[in-house]
């Protein structure tokens, strides 16, 4: 394929992403906001050998590319929030199971089924602590078509790469509105597969428990012959509940994330580098951030665009330097509880300086919004 330029919508970008870093599963269940993810999917899948299935719930949608992931086919879903909550208990699976997947949650405003075609911010908890117990999981979030499509082929890597589920957080407005992007030719830009075990079938084992570790992750149907379950297991993939193995694999499922923060934390900076006030954002939101930013600057302002690519794991290290010498902090967000506020006054030297702008009728936050509270 060679390098294109395209007028596409964020949805476009996303499932154009998905099929350059190569997967060629999709099932799922249409959705507002989403669905247009699906239709595409439907469409080109097939013609680049792939396969597309209409399920009948978000909870099939998301078992089914469990087992379509660990068959070796690299697999996604999208949906929205209703579906994304239905979706929790095999995510929690696979995050156990350690099977790589992605899984687009196109947010809109809630709850329940709220505004089902509003954009909204306010699943950010939920994409940490959707799923019971302890486990880590990664979450990116775009603010641009572009950005629809470079971290969708991320997102693919990094879970190849640390066998666990990614999550793909755009809003309605980034999942819906039009922009030129430029789609690279294939393999301008790194593609990760998993790794395939070396050792011979009799000695594979599916898991690795040591510290920062990821195991080879081999294929159902393939000569290693292996069992994944979703209770506490060992490294043979078979239920064990001793204490010393329960806290070996709860621990790894943390550390191999820790092991890799640089790589799968991403952040941007834009404006003043010797900011007064810093604005933090993430997704469309940075788009209002950086124009009231601009207009501040423009006006002998000294304020700074620090956005957020990565939700999960937070980026605490890169918020702690931007809020460094900071004499005010503002957190625009669209939600109603300041969910992203929340984790900025954990890590920046005085929470009290944390201001949040938020919105939460349905409406895309204006930079005037942002403006008002920099004056």
């Amino acid at each position: 394929m060679k390098k294109q330029s395209k007028l596409i919508q964020g949805n476009a970008a996303i499932a154009q992403g998905a099929f350059y870093a190569g997967a060629r599963f999709y099932a799922g269940y249409p959705i507002t906001p989403s669905s247009e993810i699906a239709e595409i999917a439907s469409r080109e899948l097939p013609k680049l050998g792939g396969i597309f299935m209409q399920m009948e719930d978000e909870l099939a949608s998301m078992g089914a590319i469990v087992g379509a992931s660990l068959a070796g086919v690299k697999s996604f879903t999208a949906t929205s929030g209703p579906g994304f909550s239905l979706m929790q208990e095999n995510l929690g699976m696979a995050t156990m199971g350690e099977v790589p997947v992605v899984v687009v949650n196109v947010q809109r405003s809630g709850p329940s089924t709220g505004l089902a075609t509003k954009p909204a911010q306010s699943d950010i908890m939920q994409l940490r602590w959707g799923r019971h117990g302890d486990q880590e999981i990664i979450a990116l979030t775009p603010a641009s078509v572009q950005e629809c499509f470079d971290l969708t082929v991320k997102a693919f890597n990094l879970s190849e790469k640390y066998r666990v589920p990614v999550i793909m957080a755009p809003e309605e407005v980034c999942g819906h509105m039009r922009e030129n992007i430029v789609i690279p030719a294939q393999g301008e830009v790194e593609v990760v597969d998993r790794s395939q075990p070396t050792c011979a079938p009799a000695d594979y084992k599916p898991f690795c428990f040591d510290e920062g570790a990821v195991a080879p992750l081999a294929s159902y149907g393939s000569d290693y012959v292996f069992h994944v379950t979703s209770s506490m297991h060992g490294e043979n993939g078979f239920s064990c509940n001793t204490p010393e193995n329960a806290g070996r694999r709860v621990a790894q499922l943390h550390t191999k994330i820790a092991k890799g923060r640089d790589e799968i934390v991403m952040t941007r900076y834009f404006g003043k580098e010797d900011c007064e006030t810093l604005i933090i954002t993430s997704g469309v939101v940075t788009r209002a951030a950086r124009s009231a930013a601009q207009e501040a600057n423009a006006s002998g302002g000294k304020v700074g665009v620090l956005q957020l690519q990565t939700l999960w794991p937070f980026a605490d290290v890169e918020v702690r330097e931007a809020a460094r010498k900071a004499k005010r902090i503002v957190v625009a967000e669209m939600n109603y509880s300041g969910q992203l506020a929340g984790e900025v006054k954990k890590y920046v030297p005085d929470p009290s300086l944390v201001v949040g702008v938020n919105s939460y009728n349905g409406s895309i936050m204006t930079p005037a919004q942002i403006a008002a509270a920099l004056k």
